[in-house]
């Protein structure tokens, strides 16, 4: 048999432990994803989507279980450690870059993720060149502004720069973290066709965290389907291709979730226009 690419056995997290307000965020969750898997996960708020993201990233260490990438047990080893295998892209588009850095000193952090560097990464005319043909294929122009700040920078041009960085590091693992959250619907649509071409280009494993249930069922060959820290369903693309979103919602209201993102639902929003 195969090696996963990542495997997550057994995996147990337990907030505030022993206290009055102790949660149970992961339980006992078993989930491996061979390498080049493309997998999108939903579920309701508290699902324990998140802190999958934060076990994989080590962000967060488990209360119990082990995790693997590549074959080796990382469970113990911080985000910083992680970095040059697993890359994360928050919902955030502020989070993970530098503001008060220009865009090439962005870039070239990315480009150095995971080796010995100083505080200023060289950068020669081969990787600029690179930067730019990078950024020109966003059509948004910011190959000719590799020396603004990115603080100075739209929410949609930050997070699709965010992806170009995660696609410079080369990572075995990517998580997209909720990635379109904050974005406006048609900033959102470009930076999701941008997702889908570069996850092709790189052939890594990625983890694609979502509340829009058209997103997770569009892409990815997998769709998981998260309630109270454990995968309740996991639909192939056999499957999925053919599912509509309602069904997903079926999915979670019979485990008992309460729904607080329909409006993310297209087939909900058309039903409540009539």
């Amino acid at each position: 048999m195969h090696e996963p690419m990542l495997a997550l056995e057994n995996i147990r997290l337990v907030y505030n432990r022993g206290r009055a307000d102790e949660v149970t965020a992961l339980d006992h969750l078993d989930l491996a994803l061979d390498p080049g898997e493309f997998v999108t996960v939903v579920g309701s708020n508290g699902a324990g989507k998140s802190s999958t993201v934060q076990i994989i990233s080590g962000a967060q260490r488990p209360t119990k279980g082990r995790v693997r990438v590549k074959g080796r047990d990382v469970t113990a080893w911080p985000d910083y450690r992680r970095a040059s295998m697993v890359a994360r892209v928050f919902d955030d588009p502020r989070v993970g870059s530098a503001p008060d850095l220009s865009i090439e000193d962005n870039l070239a952090l990315a480009m150095s993720r995971g080796r010995r560097r100083t505080l200023r990464f060289s950068t020669n005319a081969t990787r600029r060149n690179r930067m730019r043909d990078e950024l020109s294929r966003l059509g948004l122009g910011l190959e000719d502004r590799l020396h603004d700040p990115m603080g100075l920078l739209s929410a949609g041009q930050r997070q699709s720069i965010t992806m170009i960085m995660a696609g410079l590091a080369t990572p075995d693992v990517l998580l997209l973290d909720e990635h379109l959250a904050a974005l406006d619907p048609a900033t959102a649509a470009r930076v999701l066709e941008l997702t889908a071409d570069l996850v092709a280009e790189m052939g890594c494993t990625t983890l694609m965290i979502t509340h829009n249930m058209e997103h997770a069922l569009r892409l990815g060959s997998r769709m998981l389907v998260m309630s109270r820290g454990r995968v309740i369903a996991d639909v192939p693309q056999a499957r999925k291709q053919h599912m509509e979103a309602a069904h997903v919602v079926d999915l979670m209201v019979g485990a008992g979730d309460e729904l607080t993102d329909r409006i993310l639902i297209p087939e909900l929003q058309t039903e409540g226009a009539m």
